[in-house]
């Protein structure tokens, strides 16, 4: 049965207005994934099949769409930004909310959408604070049918070698592809995400077994020589032997 929801969230960060609004607007994969900038006008194409329906650099920026393609489960979608300035301009705070409808199992929908924003939100914090403007090579990759298991988000912290005890903002060694050992800061941690921040990437660990999909791994990789495919090998890899 189709129902209306709304995902609202607060957050102030290290970063002006400006950085904030091009972060949004043209730097979505270094903390999301690459998206084509909106039409700087209200009415203009958005990405996705979206609609602008209100452009005010950097103040506040909406997109919508209708007819969700390519996700039976919605037939609205709708992000709104509003950015104001904190301290004289040198912080922002931010207020988002994406809201829509969605029309299948919608509490599974709801709760997956609402726990992936608050990791999203807080990986643009982390980019805007450690990252933005440096380019970013993005890399994305799902894990085998085996990490669907109802406790197949466990498989991550044993494969990282990250210890039980290790704490958001805790620096960790952890066991990257090939086995190769990672020096990193544990910046999200909980039982549906990890969140690693190297000298030069956001990696990030997604417990999507929670909601019947497999776990994923993502990587914003900020060096001047990253390589995507290679990163994507890599760490495919990784999940594979992981879940062997």
């Amino acid at each position: 049965m189709s129902k209306e929801f709304e995902i609202a969230r607060e957050f102030e960060v290290d970063a002006t207005p400006e950085e904030v609004w091009e972060a949004i607007t043209r730097g979505t994969g270094g903390y999301l994934w690459p998206m084509e900038p909106p039409e700087p006008r209200v009415g203009g194409a958005g990405p996705f099949g979206s609609e602008v329906v209100a452009w005010d650099p950097p103040h506040r920026y909406v997109n919508r769409v209708a007819n969700v393609e390519g996700i039976s489960q919605q037939t609205l979608n709708q992000l709104d930004h509003t950015i104001e300035p904190r301290d004289e301009g040198r912080h922002a705070w931010v207020r988002y909310v994406h809201s829509g409808i969605f029309v299948d199992d919608w509490d599974n929908q709801y709760d997956g959408a609402s726990k992936h924003t608050d990791f999203y939100l807080h990986t643009l914090r982390e980019y805007l604070t450690h990252f933005a403007p440096r380019p970013v090579t993005f890399a994305t990759l799902n894990g085998p049918e085996a990490s669907t298991g109802a406790d197949a988000f466990t498989v991550v912290a044993g494969a990282l070698g990250l210890p039980e005890d290790a704490a958001e903002g805790a620096p960790v060694s952890v066991r990257g592809p090939g086995g190769q050992s990672l020096d990193a800061v544990l910046d999200f941690r909980n039982p549906y995400f990890i969140g690693l921040r190297t000298e030069d990437a956001l990696i990030r660990f997604f417990g999507r077994n929670h909601w019947g999909a497999p776990v994923g791994v993502s990587v914003h990789d900020f060096a001047p020589d990253a390589d995507a495919k290679a990163n994507e090998l890599a760490w495919q890899q990784w999940l594979d032997e992981a879940y062997a």
